[in-house]
């Protein structure tokens, strides 16, 4: 089978549903003949023209409020925003308009709206653009929320989310972009709602999206054959697939959640909220979360590094949940 990169993945989904549906169009920043800030939208412009990949002046709450009065219309955009950091000019449209609309109208109006937009550490490029928001969207109802970790899942999740008639924010992770992985050609799709089990394993359960779930295997690897390490891919937030992490921590006892948003607030805790309430009795150690640290992203190399866990970091907290007992911290 074909390999091809997160970025392509993401590509080819675009023109597969804007050939499939003429009601697809693209608006953003610099989505027209340069193909967007990472390529995503390459040679759509060429192929679509400009009615359909609609290039706009830097002004996210423009970008979103035309997705918005067009997805009420019956059309499908698809909105980049560049950077998650700057979707905080237009959080009016995102969470009193596109989130409410439907609701507020009893059903009689659908907003069949993708809001694409990336986010990560790791570039050195900063506070201003390296957060992970994923946690704002999780919290607001009405929207969905998806986070893609390979080039399989991207294609599949954005086609699936583009056929979706409630708003989605789909997030993706730019150190994931240029990351390879077989990809079939022909027709499919990645459902909304269903994680996935990516390593099995008898001894811990380990949550993780996007990035992060690379760095769940790389720790799998790590500790085998010390510690069995199952690590599930959420791939979505909203909705979220509890079932299958219950079942996970079932078998296992213990469970860690990782994410590279702060640890506080995060959507960490809200996943361990629903593992308390549905397998309380099964859990051997306490529950935890790893994430960033409750900081500002620095641009210095080595300080962004400490800022978000690490492999490294994974492997220690691993360790030591294993070791640990409740009657311990008693």
């Amino acid at each position: 089978m074909r390999e091809i990169r997160y970025v392509d993945a993401l590509n080819e989904a675009l023109c597969e549903e804007m050939e499939r549906d003429k009601n697809v169009f693209l608006i953003g920043e610099d989505i027209g003949p340069l193909g967007g800030g990472f390529g995503v939208s390459k040679g759509l412009f060429d192929k679509f023209g400009e009615k359909r990949v609609r290039q706009t002046p830097i002004s996210e709450s423009a970008i979103i409020g035309t997705a918005v009065g067009t997805a009420m219309t019956g059309l499908k955009p698809i909105a980049e925003i560049m950077y998650i950091d700057f979707i905080t000019c237009g959080m009016d449209q995102v969470i009193n308009q596109a989130a409410k609309l439907s609701f507020m109208s009893g059903g009689g109006i659908k907003i069949p709206l993708v809001i694409r937009t990336q986010q990560g550490i790791g570039t050195r490029e900063a506070a201003q653009h390296s957060q992970n928001l994923e946690a704002w969207f999780v919290h607001t109802p009405g929207l969905k929320v998806v986070m893609p970790a390979t080039p399989y899942d991207a294609k599949g999740l954005l086609k699936a989310s583009i056929r979706d008639d409630s708003p989605v924010v789909f997030i993706e992770n730019r150190l994931l972009y240029f990351k390879k992985d077989t990809v079939p050609e022909g027709e499919w799709l990645v459902p909304l709602g269903e994680a996935e089990i990516k390593r099995e394993g008898n001894d811990i359960t380990v949550i993780a999206t996007s990035l992060m779930v690379h760095k769940a295997l790389e720790t799998a690897a790590t500790l085998s054959p010390e510690i069995s390490v199952e690590v599930i891919d959420l791939k979505t937030l909203v909705p979220l697939d509890i079932k299958r992490i219950i079942e996970s921590v079932k078998k296992t006892g213990k469970i860690l959640v990782l994410h590279e948003a702060p640890t506080r607030g995060g959507v960490g805790a809200e996943i361990l909220r629903e593992v308390m309430k549905e397998a309380f009795r099964y859990l051997v150690t306490p529950p935890r979360v790893l994430g960033g640290l409750n900081t500002p992203i620095p641009f210095s190399p080595p300080l962004e590094d400490v800022c978000v866990p690490q492999t490294k970091d994974i492997v220690k907290m691993v360790r030591e949940i294993i070791k640990e007992k409740w009657n311990e911290r008693n």
